[in-house]
């Protein structure tokens, strides 16, 4: 019982996030820096409020927006850039079926971090 009710809610889920896709990453051209202060209808509870220039404020607000935005949010408020740069570490951060619905429009996002080029 407990594999028909799970694989409906995965696909349920699959097609909420597939639906908030843009069609190309450079759609997404929000801010790279400042602050940014999210509406009620993405941060509904507690923090609404990120500086992009701290990193892990700026992951927090990536993961919210890619959780809770509609498409037209994750346009105005994620950056294609920097997503793909903190795609290796957010992509772990994210529910699984947001990971898979972004990796299979967009192959192009890093699933890994590049190996570190000042080591030598």
């Amino acid at each position: 019982m407990e594999a028909t009710t799970t694989a409906p809610r995965a696909e349920v889920l699959r097609d909420r996030y597939r639906r908030r896709l843009p069609e190309r990453l450079q759609e997404l051209a929000g801010p790279v820096e400042g602050t940014v202060d999210l509406p009620l209808h993405i941060a509904w509870s507690g923090r609404t409020s990120y500086s992009l220039d701290r990193p892990k404020s700026r992951m927090t607000l990536y993961r919210t927006v890619l959780a809770e935005g509609l498409r037209e949010d994750v346009a105005a408020f994620l950056h294609h850039r920097l997503l793909a740069e903190q795609w290796p570490v957010l992509r772990r951060l994210v529910s699984p079926y947001i990971r898979e619905v972004w990796e299979d429009a967009f192959p192009e996002l890093p699933r890994a971090a590049p190996a570190d080029s000042t080591a030598a």
